[in-house]
């Protein structure tokens, strides 16, 4: 599994990194997965529904309203790390079938052995690149495609650009929505590309996130919710507000100005997002 440490953290060498699964001293039986000292995930083995971190919670609001309360969903998890929000969705929709995509397979296996999560035949969990995962899955296969790849804390190029959008775009159902978890700090420059690619193919969209986060005051995450159909924004507006840490939605007109006369991202020249600044994350070690 892993050297433990006196303070029973496990750590780990993974095929991406050193993965550190650290306790959570508030609350019994929850774990921090780091990759290189990064926090990637936060899972409760006893409650799923309790959702720590932040930009995890709006990506789990826009999964709350796409649809009617516990109506089983088909998603498409792009990035595994810990299966936080697989597990949300096997707690809150059940019946859902759900594939997740992890590119990492000693980091799979060190979940599967230390955070199992339970067991459904409904929840596959593939070791595969994101992009891979998409090009072979069919027409319209998913109602929910969620994006939160992050290789040394940057979501990698190859995903950012608007042939991946247009993959996305094909493997998702006509009325199907794509949440994507988008970090960057100012100038939002790559924020705003990925608004402007994604909704080439995706028209329909806002983006939610902390106030402070919008205003290019910080770094931090922004989730994309974005379809072919309106989203949900009224609903997404009071749960943003409503949050530990009230956020924003952004959308309409001003999400045309956020992202207006940005170029769109090609394969060609798509580069990796916006690194963290130095000492952004701290958790106490």
């Amino acid at each position: 599994m892993g050297r433990r440490r006196d303070d029973d953290r496990v750590v780990a060498d993974v095929d991406t990194g050193r993965a550190e699964l650290v306790p959570d001293r508030d609350r019994p039986g929850s774990w921090t997965l780091l990759l290189d000292g990064a926090p990637q995930s936060h899972v409760d083995l006893n409650d799923p529904t309790h959702l720590e971190f932040e930009y995890v919670r709006r990506l789990a609001a826009a999964l709350d309203v796409v649809a009617p309360a516990g109506t089983p969903l088909r998603v498409l998890h792009l990035g595994g790390g810990a299966l936080t929000l697989p597990r949300y969705v096997q707690a809150t929709r059940p019946g859902s079938t759900q594939r997740v995509s992890e590119v990492d397979g000693a980091l799979v296996e060190l979940v599967r052995r230390a955070l199992p999560w339970p067991s459904d035949p409904r929840l596959k969990v593939r070791v595969a690149d994101a992009r891979a995962t998409l090009t072979s899955s069919r027409d319209g296969a998913y109602d929910v495609i969620v994006a939160d790849v992050f290789a040394g804390a940057r979501t990698p190029a190859h995903l950012t650009s608007v042939e991946f959008a247009a993959e996305v775009a094909r493997v998702l159902a006509p009325d199907g929505c794509y949440l994507a978890n988008v970090a960057d700090g100012p100038p939002l420059r790559h924020a705003r590309g990925q608004v402007a690619t994604v909704r080439t193919v995706l028209p329909r969209a806002c983006l939610v996130a902390d106030a402070a986060v919008l205003r290019g005051r910080r770094y931090g995450n922004l989730v994309l919710v974005a379809s072919r159909l309106e989203p949900p924004v009224p609903e997404l507006t009071r749960r943003a507000a409503g949050d530990w840490f009230p956020g924003r939605v952004v959308a309409g007109a001003d999400l045309d100005r956020f992202a207006g006369g940005v170029p769109v991202v090609r394969d060609a020249d798509a580069v990796d997002s916006t690194p963290p600044p130095p000492g952004i994350f701290s958790v106490d070690r």
